[in-house]
């Protein structure tokens, strides 16, 4: 498959009601017009991104997962998002890509956020992912991932960067600024989703989901609606301007110690 057919659905979450967003999700998956290959969730599209996981944290055997592959085996369609996930004692905010055959591959968020005190509840990933789709190379992010253009370097050649988010209004502008660069600097696909409304921290949420190409041309940009939109990225056309402008082989080489 050279091109993927997107998706990305963007909602205002309902605080800790799994149930009511399974609903709300679907009901935007099912206005969508034509079949897709990818569908993108918000960052903890079941709950909102809380701090008490202890409320509302699932398994990978959990009713939002189990809803993810009944979404993906239906509409034969990856589908992807993040998850507030319990292992033993430990919380991990989760991204979480169904695959159409059922398959799941996951990402702990590398970098919480510190200043919400998010690292004191959740333990952090220990470095990125990269998962292949369809023929494309894609590395996943959580939120405040996007703001270290080191942990996102195009080291591995990957094709397209998803960004899931629940990242409040009063910094919007740092996301469109983040999302676009990131796209840019590293000559691949950027998508990144937010959500919606006002979560239970009275914290405002503009939505502002977008997709970028690799120079940084804006494919989607959504207001704060909630709604559903579609796009198309195409591996062919990244691999023609990457050939035709070679950017990233004039990179600089160093490693971290």
């Amino acid at each position: 498959m050279n091109s993927l057919h997107t998706a990305i659905l963007q909602g205002n979450i309902v605080w800790h009601n799994t149930i009511a967003n399974q609903k709300k999700f679907e009901k935007l998956l099912n206005k969508l017009a034509k079949p897709v290959n990818l569908i993108v969730l918000p960052e903890m599209w079941a709950t909102g991104f809380t701090m008490e996981p202890d409320q509302v944290a699932e398994t990978m055997e959990g009713p939002s997962i189990r809803w993810m592959k009944e979404m993906a085996k239906i509409h034969q369609t990856a589908i992807c998002g993040s998850l507030a996930i319990q292992e033993g004692k430990h919380f991990y905010n989760r991204f979480i890509f169904v695959h159409p055959d059922q398959r799941v591959d996951t990402y702990n968020k590398a970098h919480p956020y510190t200043p919400s005190g998010e690292s004191k509840v959740y333990r952090a990933g220990k470095g990125s992912v990269l998962i292949e789709y369809a023929g494309f190379r894609i590395r996943p992010l959580v939120c405040y991932d996007l703001r270290f253009p080191v942990f996102n370097r195009n080291t591995d050649n990957y094709d397209l960067l998803i960004c899931v988010a629940n990242w409040p209004s009063a910094r919007i502008q740092a996301w469109n600024a983040l999302l676009r660069a990131r796209a840019i600097e590293n000559m691949a696909y950027s998508i990144g989703v937010n959500r919606t409304g006002k979560d239970a921290y009275h914290l405002n949420y503009l939505g502002s989901s977008a997709a970028y190409n690799a120079l940084g041309d804006e494919l989607i940009f959504m207001n704060e609606n909630e709604t559903t939109a579609s796009f198309i990225i195409d591996l062919e056309t990244l691999n023609k301007t990457r050939n035709k402008l070679p950017f990233l082989k004039d990179r600089d080489n160093f490693t971290l110690k």
